[in-house]
C-alpha cells in the first residue's frame, strides 16, 4: 500500500533545491554581470535552509518508505553545514573578485554540493545515502577544475576525481554485497537483519571491507589519503576551504549511519580496520606535515591526523564514544574553517598567503589577527584551555574506556608531535621579521566574521559543555 510521504521532513532540502534552481536560471540569463545578485541569493538559500532546520526542530520521524530520517544527529548537523558554508562564502568573496574566478557556476556548484551534504546527513537507505555522496561529490570535483589556466588546479581535479570514482565503486560494492546476504539496503532492515543473524558473516565483513575503504577516502585517511595533499594545494584556496570543511561533516554522518546505525552488531569486524585507519592516519600525518613549507599542505596533512582522532570515537562503539566524534568533527570545522580563512584574509591580487613565510612578523603588521591565528593553532595543537584541547580528550578518553591504550597512547604521542609544526607557525608570526608589508584588502564583514570564528574556537573551548550536551543528547 503506497503511503503518502510526509514532505515535511525534507522541507529544508526542497527550500535548497529551489532556491539552487533559481540560481542557475539567475546565472544562465545574466552571466556575470549580476554577479552581486548570485553571492546573495546564494546566501539568502543558505539562511533559509537553515531557519526552515531551526523552525522544525524537535519533529522527528521517517518518510519516503523510510529511506529519509529526521532525527537530532540530522538536524544538528543541517544546522553547522548551513552556517559553515554561509562563512565560506562570506570569506571567499574577495579572494574570488581578485583572481577573476567570481563566477556564478561557483555558487551553483556550491549550493548543490550542500544539498548532497543534506541529503547525506538525512539519508536512511543506502541508495540515497549514495546519491547524496555522488551530488556533493561531482560538485566538488568541478570546483576544484574551475581555474581552467592552472595546470596545478587540473591535475589536483583529474586526481580527485578518479580517486573518488574508485572509492565511490568500491562503497557501491560494500553495498551491494550487503544487499546480497540481508536482502535490503535499508539501513534499519540491514540492522535488523544482522540482529537475528541472518546471513553469513565472513561475506558480511567483507562487504563491510569496502564500505569502510569508501569512507576513508572520503575522510581521507590513510592509507586512502593520497588525493588530500594534491588537492588542498591545487585547488584555489576559496575551493579547499569548502572542500576541507562541511563536507566532513556530511562524511561524519555517513560512518555513523552505515557502522553505528547499520552495523553495530558487526563492531569486531570493522573496529580493527578503524583502529588501523586511525593509528596510521594520525602518525603519517603528524609526522609529515612537519616537512612542509606550504601551509595549505601542512595542513592538509594536518586533517589527515585529526580524521585519525575524529575515528577514534567512532571505532569505541559507544554512545560516549559516538558523541566525542561528533564533537572534534564539528570542532575541527571550525578550526579549518578559520585557519584557511587566514590564508583568504591575507591573499590580494597577485599574491597567494600559502607559504609558512608569509605570515612571518605578522603580528607588527596585524596584532589582532595574528592572535586569532595564534587561537586557532594552539586549539588544532590541543593546548588547553582552546575547543581542541576538550576534542582530543574525549575521544582519547572514548578509547580507554573500552581498553584501547595502546590506540590513546599513539594519540598521545602524535600530538606532542603535531604541536610542533603549529608552534612553529605561532613562532613565524611572533619572532620573525615582516617580509611583506600591505594592509588587507578584505571586507570589514569578513574580518568581523573570521575573529568570531576564532573567539567561538576559545569559548567553546572554556566552556564546552554546551555543545558537548547537545552531542550528548543526539545519542542518548
Amino acid at each position: 500500500m503506497f503511503q503518502v510521504p510526509n514532505m515535511l521532513f525534507a522541507l529544508p532540502e526542497m527550500v535548497l533545491l529551489a532556491m539552487a534552481c533559481t540560481i542557475l536560471l539567475v546565472v544562465a540569463f545574466t552571466g556575470s554581470r549580476k554577479i552581486e545578485w548570485v553571492y546573495g541569493l546564494s546566501q539568502l538559500s543558505l539562511v533559509l535552509t537553515l531557519l526552515v532546520v531551526l523552525w522544525s526542530l524537535g519533529d522527528w520521524g521517517m518518510t519516503f518508505s523510510d529511506t529519509y530520517i529526521k532525527d537530532a544527529l540530522s538536524d544538528l548537523l543541517k544546522v553547522f553545514i548551513c552556517v559553515v558554508n554561509m562563512l565560506v562564502l562570506l570569506y571567499s568573496v574577495n579572494y574570488l573578485k581578485a583572481r577573476q574566478l567570481m563566477q556564478g557556476e561557483f555558487f551553483v556548484l556550491a549550493i548543490f554540493s550542500t544539498l548532497g551534504m543534506l541529503i547525506m546527513v538525512s539519508a536512511y537507505h543506502m541508495l540515497t545515502l549514495y546519491l547524496g555522496l555522488e551530488l556533493m561529490s561531482l560538485c566538488l570535483y568541478a570546483m576544484v577544475a574551475m581555474q581552467r589556466d592552472s595546470a596545478v588546479a587540473t591535475e589536483a581535479a583529474m586526481k580527485y576525481f578518479i580517486l573518488g570514482s574508485i572509492a565511490s565503486g568500491m562503497l557501491l560494492y560494500g553495498m551491494s554485497i550487503i544487499y546480497g546476504i540481508t536482502g535490503s539496503l535499508a539501513i534499519h532492515d540491514v540492522a535488523l537483519a544482522i540482529a537475528n543473524g541472518d546471513g553469513n558473516e565472513t561475506i558480511l565483513s567483507f562487504g563491510i571491507v569496502f564500505l569502510v575503504i569508501g569512507i576513508g577516502f572520503k575522510f581521507g585517511a590513510v592509507p586512502f589519503h593520497m588525493w588530500l595533499p594534491d588537492v588542498y594545494h591545487g585547488a584555489p584556496t576559496a575551493m579547499t576551504l569548502f572542500i576541507a570543511a562541511a563536507p566532513k561533516i556530511a562524511a561524519f554522518a555517513m560512518i555513523i549511519r552505515l557502522l553505528a546505525e547499520g552495523l553495530l552488531d558487526l563492531q569486531n569486524h570493522w573496529q580493527d580496520m578503524l583502529v588501523m585507519l586511525a593509528v596510521l592516519s594520525m602518525i603519517l600525518g603528524n609526522v609529515v606535515a612537519i616537512a612542509q613549507s606550504n601551509l595549505k599542505r601542512m595542513l592538509a596533512y594536518s586533517t589527515i591526523s585529526h580524521v585519525g582522532f575524529l575515528l577514534m570515537g567512532v571505532l569505541s562503539g559507544t554512545e560516549e564514544g559516538f558523541a566525542a566524534a561528533l564533537f572534534y568533527t564539528l570542532i575541527y570545522a571550525l578550526m579549518t574553517l578559520g585557519a584557511f580563512g587566514m590564508i583568504l584574509l591575507l591573499s590580494r591580487q597577485g599574491f597567494e598567503a600559502e607559504n609558512i613565510d608569509d605570515f612571518k612578523g605578522l603580528s607588527e603588521r596585524e596584532p589582532w589577527f595574528a592572535l586569532m591565528m595564534l587561537i586557532l593553532m594552539f586549539s588544532m595543537a590541543g593546548i588547553p584551555p582552546l575547543a581542541g584541547f576538550y576534542a582530543k580528550l574525549s575521544v582519547i578518553k572514548a578509547v580507554i574506556d573500552v581498553d584501547l591504550l595502546t590506540v590513546a597512547l599513539v594519540a598521545v604521542v602524535t600530538s606532542v608531535i603535531g604541536a610542533f609544526y603549529y608552534l612553529r607557525i605561532i613562532k613565524v608570526m611572533y619572532f620573525d621579521k615582516p617580509v611583506v608589508e600591505h594592509k588587507l584588502e578584505a571586507s570589514s564583514s569578513m574580518q568581523i566574521m573570521l575573529s568570531a570564528n576564532a573567539l567561538m574556537v576559545l569559548g567553546l573551548g572554556i566552556v564546552p559543555g554546551i555543545l558537548m550536551n547537545l552531542c550528548t543528547i543526539v545519542f542518548a
